[in-house]
């Protein structure tokens, strides 16, 4: 993956970078997901801004931004439904741009909402699916995929009387069917209770065990951990890519941690904190108030007119995922406030 200013990581080591020569890179090590300088805009506005992604065959690569940060645009150029308007690069070894059509057909995509018909049955949608893949053995497919995915005992339900969870597993299914090399998951889990999201990713991980390589998009730290590696995009650039660890480091934060009754929500503190210079984000966690800079000489400036507040205990932490999250997205450029000001 290519490198870009402000991000986390060196230009040249990049989101599952190859360390290998040419001469010892087959075909089957090739990247599943290889795509440089991916541009889109709407309005004369770049809503994806030279994007550089490499994902590696059986890796699960977590795309994480906040809404309208372009991850969404991103996936659908990459599956062949977007053009981008500037950008090269392969999928799954296939020319994003000459050969859109060839990669739908080995790519499995799902979207943020439902998208199967809700007044037709479990088996009837994953039918209409087969139909529409022209599957060779249709039935034959059928029946796997509902008992791939523990889905036979209800295969005669309505989709509009499922649950959340249940409806996420019937639109994994519909992903499946066809055998794609590559899942693209937009925000899969959005709205869905935490045994489902814990199913469902277990799931994932045992698809990416058979080598299927998994980018999803997720706003979920718990989720963000689970991935293998992760690339961070905001108003359409990539601020951060590498693994949990690496992203992290990467960072260079200063975190201290303030505990006691009602921490996170002492508005005064949080403010005062927010507004001192050398603080990069306040994020609460329970009553627990993380404080985080790069600075750290100024960031013990800040905190040290509160230290002495009763009640509330100091002590330096780890920073961790979220702490690097806000930092990142507070010192993000919005492209739509640019150019309100211009």
């Amino acid at each position: 993956m290519t490198g870009m200013a402000g991000t986390t990581r060196t230009a040249n080591a990049g989101v599952g970078a190859d360390t290998h020569t040419d001469a010892d890179t087959d075909a089957a090590a090739a990247p599943a997901i290889d795509v440089r300088g991916l541009t889109k805009r709407y309005g004369g506005r770049a809503v994806v801004d030279d994007v550089a992604l490499r994902v590696a065959p059986g890796r699960i690569c977590g795309f994480l931004g906040p809404n309208g940060s372009g991850k969404t645009t991103t996936i659908r150029m990459l599956c062949g439904l977007l053009v981008p308007d500037a950008g090269s690069g392969t999928c799954l070894g296939l020319d994003i741009g000459a050969q859109a059509l060839e990669i739908r057909r080995q790519v499995g995509y799902m979207t943020q909402r439902f998208g199967l018909y809700e007044d037709l049955s479990i088996r009837e949608n994953l039918d209409f699916i087969g139909r529409l893949y022209e599957l060779p053995d249709r039935r034959g497919a059928v029946e796997r995929t509902l008992v791939r995915l523990g889905l036979v005992q209800r295969q005669q339900q309505l989709a509009g009387t499922l649950s959340g969870g249940w409806k996420q597993r019937l639109a994994l299914a519909a992903c499946l069917m066809h055998e794609p090399r590559l899942l693209l998951l937009d925000e899969p889990t959005a709205g869905v209770d935490p045994k489902a999201r814990r199913e469902f990713w277990d799931q994932i991980h045992a698809l990416a065990g058979e080598g299927i390589t998994v980018l999803v998009s997720t706003h979920y730290m718990d989720e963000a951990e689970r991935c293998h590696e992760l690339v961070y995009i905001a108003y359409g650039k990539v601020l951060a890519r590498g693994t949990q660890a690496e992203i992290i480091a990467g960072a260079g934060l200063v975190v201290w941690a303030v505990q006691g009754e009602g921490a996170g929500t002492q508005v005064a503190l949080v403010e005062a904190l927010k507004a001192a210079p050398g603080v990069l984000s306040v994020a609460a966690f329970g009553n627990t108030l993380h404080v985080a800079g790069r600075d750290e000489a100024q960031l013990a400036v800040a905190i040290a007119p509160h230290r002495g507040r009763p009640g509330l205990e100091w002590r330096r932490t780890e920073a961790n995922l979220e702490d690097v999250f806000i930092s990142l997205i507070g010192q993000a450029r919005d492209n739509f406030a640019a150019e309100a000001a211009e």
